[in-house]
């Protein structure tokens, strides 16, 4: 393996730092995001307790309260990362997850403590557009999103480890440590980039109205990008829905809330697999091929699990079986549809980076929010859910692709 990270274009950028050292930095930048979600996910109810929240359902707000943060702030941080830097955002936002995790361990009351999380989110969405960026700084096409499939598998053993680690604080520390160790791990990224990572922009974008505006129009006006964009923050909205009910779906529908760490790392370690086996065959098969047919086989066993559970029955392992498949999907759609949408942005790579995380993140968070909400006590409306986003964000991408899947585009995708 190559001791540097080289970008694939004839500009020939390189990265004093080697490319593993790389992936692992970049997983941990975006497993900020997974990690603060996924670590207090075995405390939401003792957290609900505790500010006497009469709902079960408020508690899913302490989640998405966070990812609502995360999203529309990055169409502000694009144009800062492509005006003044990746690093510099970076480290500013750093500064920012770390200082209201450690709020969130003192807030008096519920509404506070998700006005906190709140500001953790859009704290959090600088790093993952200053990461985005950087990426595409050193890379395009198959080779970005080899790296991206990289990137993912060692962020994806974030959720396989953060329940059971989330766990363990509770039984030890108490759950206001699960916000703390959050600003711990931030520190220690906020350090390890601020004396490793090397500055990755070539050109500074000058900041303006009209260079902002022109930058946002023409992401938003380009096809493949555009329409990538949509059907990823659509089909994403599953993975969201799941993760706001997940403790409530193992907990009251299957009575299986002490093992719940255990089948959520099960889950998450699909992904995992297939991020990895994804960063092995993309440049061989390339990104529409694979993404193409995940989203078709995402749509099938969610029909063949929700078709099970309504006319057969709630059996636990028939629906966690079908629910690893279909979230094993992710693992060769997430990566692959970045790379779509991204390739043609290198030189705008904070805005391109921007809108796409707004797109998959809040338009993702409102429809899994959605779906979330509609809970009953049984996993029926979630099903009904995935379905009907796997197939809307197909109808998008045969949109977008002009009626045509698995073919391979002008840039080799």
């Amino acid at each position: 393996m190559s001791t540097s990270v080289q970008k694939s274009n004839p500009d020939g950028l390189k990265l004093s730092i080697s490319h593993r050292e790389f992936v692992a930095m970049m997983a941990m930048i975006f497993g900020l995001q997974a990690l603060g979600i996924d670590i207090m996910l075995p405390a939401l109810e003792q957290i609900g307790t505790f500010y006497e929240v009469s709902n079960p359902n408020s508690q899913q707000w302490i989640v998405i309260s966070f990812v609502l943060g995360f999203g529309f702030p990055q169409l502000i941080w694009g144009p800062i990362a492509d005006r003044f830097g990746r690093k510099i955002l970076l480290q500013i936002s750093l500064i920012g997850y770390a200082v209201f995790a450690m709020a969130c361990m003192f807030a008096p009351n519920f509404e506070t403590l998700l006005f906190f999380r709140l500001c953790q989110g859009i704290a959090c969405s600088g790093t993952r557009v200053s990461a985005g960026a950087i990426i595409r700084d050193v890379s395009s096409g198959r080779s970005m999103a080899r790296i991206m499939s990289l990137v993912f598998t060692v962020f994806m053993i974030v959720p396989i480890l953060a329940p059971g680690f989330g766990t363990l604080i509770i039984s030890t520390l108490g759950w206001s440590w699960t916000f703390g160790v959050l600003g711990v791990f931030a520190t220690l990224v906020f350090i390890w980039t601020g004396f490793r990572l090397p500055p990755t922009m070539q050109e500074a974008r000058p900041i303006s109205l009209t260079s902002i505006v022109g930058g946002f129009k023409r992401v938003l006006s380009h096809r493949i990008s555009f329409g990538y964009m949509c059907a990823s923050g659509v089909i994403f909205g599953s993975l969201f829905a799941f993760i706001a009910a997940s403790e409530q779906v193992f907990d009251e529908v299957f009575n299986r809330g002490d093992m719940f760490w255990a089948y959520f790392a099960g889950i998450a370690g699909g992904l995992a697999v297939m991020n990895y086996l994804n960063s092995r065959v993309v440049e061989r098969l390339g990104m529409r091929r694979i993404s193409h047919t995940m989203v078709l086989l995402f749509i099938a066993s969610s029909a063949l699990n929700l078709a099970y559970m309504y006319f057969i029955g709630e059996s636990f392992w028939v629906f966690y079986g079908l629910f690893i498949v279909s979230f094993a999907c992710f693992g060769m759609i997430g990566a692959n549809f970045a790379s779509l949408a991204l390739e043609p942005m290198g030189d705008i790579a904070g805005t391109a980076n921007a809108v796409y995380g707004f797109f998959t993140s809040t338009g993702a968070s409102l429809l899994g929010l959605t779906i979330a909400q509609q809970f009953n006590g049984t996993v029926i409306p979630l099903l009904i859910g995935y379905v009907c986003l796997g197939f809307t964000s197909l109808g998008i991408i045969l949109i977008t692709e002009r009626g045509k899947l698995f073919e391979i585009g002008a840039g080799k995708a």
